[in-house]
């Protein structure tokens, strides 16, 4: 625990932290090829699995923690929190990535956690929104609509369980890859910056 708060690291977790609560914040990107316009790609998870490889999962975590926090007095809620709650679960899911990466610090172990990380996140995201975002969301929205709205990206998609699982986890798995490319692209290059301070 030491080593994991020192000034060093508490000030990267902030550092990090607020970068990918202002990716959070500024920018969100409709995948409209995969599902509804009501769910957006961010990139907050970039800083976040840098941060991870860096300094490790218990870092990751209180890095997202921190990140929901900064979000919320940036911009507030329109889910009641509920977004947030997810956003911070399925985040914590890519964090198990470094998991695997703190035992094989290795291009191979980097890949398989990020590999693992992206099937929590897709299995987490779909019961997440099976039992607490689409619930919530039926308060604002018949589920009915919901689930045309998903009809209208794929046809296969008839009801919530068809929903989560070929609207909700592909988003996911869509999300894990592009935050897995470019982390692998960005990360050592940044280590080796940190390293050196």
């Amino acid at each position: 625990m030491k080593k994991l708060f020192t000034t060093k690291n508490l000030a990267l977790m902030a550092i990090f932290a607020a970068i990918a609560a202002i990716l959070m914040v500024l920018i969100e990107i409709p995948v409209v090829f995969i599902a509804p316009s009501f769910y957006k790609l961010d990139f907050s998870e970039i800083p976040i699995l840098i941060g991870t490889f860096i300094m490790g999962p218990v870092s990751g975590i209180i890095m997202e923690a921190i990140k929901i926090v900064l979000k919320i007095l940036l911009k507030g809620t329109t889910t009641g929190y509920v977004g947030e709650l997810a956003n911070f679960c399925i985040g914590c899911c890519l964090v198990a990535a470094g998991i695997i990466y703190k035992f094989k610090k290795s291009k191979k172990g980097a890949f398989i956690g990020v590999v693992v990380g992206i099937v929590l996140m897709a299995v987490a995201g779909a019961i997440l929104n099976y039992y607490v975002m689409l619930p919530f969301y039926e308060k604002f929205m018949p589920l009915e609509a919901i689930i045309e709205e998903g009809a209208k990206v794929n046809p296969i998609i008839k009801d919530k369980w068809s929903f989560v699982w070929v609207a909700v986890a592909p988003f996911n798995v869509f999300k894990g890859i592009i935050v897995g490319i470019v982390t692998g692209i960005l990360y050592k290059r940044i280590s080796t910056f940190i390293k050196k301070l």
